[in-house]
């Protein structure tokens, strides 16, 4: 089989620089999704017609399997498809998909292109309550598919049919490069419309046979930012009640966003407003606070992600602590029973078993062993100016507040850094260290006062 994309289209009503087809739908572009369906497919040839913004969307794709035709004026989908012929194998049928209607499923298209085999032309449709703006179907009176009209070609009595087109077709390549041939854009709109290849069809003797979405969503595209918002949310719900039905614990499907691919265990629980990006794992048992950020990250088993975290690429064992307000930045590995508190960043540094810092600290470039307790306002002082430098901090190290330490230093297994000190040279195991530092008590002090 052939898979045509058409992907050429302006946009106006986006009011956007961004070719339409690569504004983000969960974090990947509308196209994206499209090509995703039909690879689904497996087809043969898979090409993408484009038009404004081209070079930004080959850029964009830059896959080796994609074919790219390009429709240098936008005359119409019927023109848009005749640029793609040239790369068609007529031997097989071509399935015409859109750039701009991202949800549609493999099932569904699928159904459609079996409907159709290797001599009919199929039609993909859907009744809806109110059908403006959309091509009818028109049908004889035994219910065959006769040809298809487009809104401002439509007569009253055809605009009050609900049987709309949804532009997906599936035709022999052969016939269907024939019939673009005679296409005339002798209509309202000026253009080639790839619609009347179903009325040529008819009348070439061939069976036209359509089918159905189970849901209207699948065949909806985007037109507007408005537009392009409501099937962010339709696709974000459809994502969470999927979650649902596998066992995850969503507490509210309308307040959760997946822009990747979110993997879950048994027993996860997600509250509200959680974003996941990229590829996220939590496994059994996982509970993921309100309004999380997690991004290409892994989570173990019976860890608690607490309210108002930010995860990126971090890895967490099991029965952790994290935040809330914590963030773990790329390369943060975390062991297991690890506690990371509120506003605590740990950034490319491990966090052995038992490891504790469990307020406003930093700790980057760092091996920490386990049991280590840091204290709270501990910082890592791993930048020079120039070069970043590691922290080495053995297993049963007690870390006073306030302590600075400056890299590149080793604190010794079993170590105490008294609070307040900064340490630049390495620590012996067992040792305490301290910067000793004279209080001063003054009894005869008194404290200002405000002038009148």
């Amino acid at each position: 089989m052939n898979i045509v994309i058409l992907a050429a289209g302006l946009g106006k009503r986006m009011r956007s620089s961004l070719p339409k087809v690569l504004h983000p739908l969960a974090g990947r572009p509308l196209l994206g999704h499209v090509i995703d369906t039909a690879r689904a497919l497996s087809p043969g040839r898979l090409v993408v017609v484009i038009g404004h913004g081209a070079g930004r969307v080959r850029e964009a794709l830059g896959a080796p399997d994609i074919l790219f035709a390009e429709q240098a004026e936008q005359l119409g989908t019927g023109h848009a498809v005749q640029q793609a012929a040239a790369q068609l194998d007529e031997s097989v049928p071509t399935l015409v998909l859109y750039g701009d209607v991202p949800l549609t499923r493999a099932q569904t298209l699928r159904q459609l292109v079996q409907a159709a085999g290797d001599r009919k032309l199929g039609v993909l449709t859907v009744s809806l309550d109110d059908p403006s703006g959309y091509g009818r179907i028109v049908r004889d009176a035994a219910g065959r598919v006769q040809r298809i009209v487009e809104q401002k070609d439509a007569t009253p009595e055809q605009l009050a049919i609900h049987e709309i087109n949804t532009g997906i077709i599936v035709a022999p390549t052969r016939r269907l490069k024939a019939w673009l041939g005679t296409l005339s854009n002798s209509n309202a709109q000026g253009e080639y419309y790839l619609t009347d290849v179903v009325e040529r069809a008819v009348a070439d003797g061939m069976d036209v046979v359509t089918a159905q979405p189970d849901a209207a969503w699948e065949t909806l595209g985007v037109n507007s930012k408005t537009q392009l918002a409501e099937l962010e949310r339709i696709h974000q719900r459809n994502v969470a009640l999927a979650l649902t039905d596998a066992g995850v614990t969503v507490l509210d499907p309308a307040r959760l966003d997946v822009r990747g691919t979110l993997t879950c265990g048994n027993d996860v629980t997600i509250d509200v407003g959680c974003v996941f990006e990229g590829q996220v794992s939590l496994a059994d048992g996982v509970v993921i606070g309100p309004h999380c950020v997690i991004r290409d990250s892994e989570i173990g088993a019976g860890t608690h992600v607490d309210a108002f975290s930010h995860l990126d690429g971090a890895r967490i064992g099991a029965q952790a602590r994290i935040g809330p307000y914590a963030r773990l930045r790329p390369g943060a590995a975390l062991a297991d029973e690890v506690h990371i508190g509120n506003f605590v960043e740990v950034k490319n540094s491990t966090l052995a078993a038992g490891a504790k810092a469990n307020h406003l600290a930093y700790v980057g470039d760092s091996t920490v062993g386990a049991r280590v307790n840091v204290g709270a306002g501990t910082i890592t002082c791993n930048y020079d100016g120039a070069n970043k430098h590691r922290t080495v901090i053995e297993d049963d190290v007690f870390i006073g507040s306030d302590t600075q330490l400056v890299a590149p230093v080793t604190v010794g297994k079993g170590a105490t850094i008294a609070a307040g000190t900064t340490v630049w040279q390495n620590v012996e195991a067992g040792a305490l260290v301290l910067n000793e530092k004279r209080q001063v008590s003054r009894a005869d002090y008194t404290r200002p006062a405000k002038k009148q």
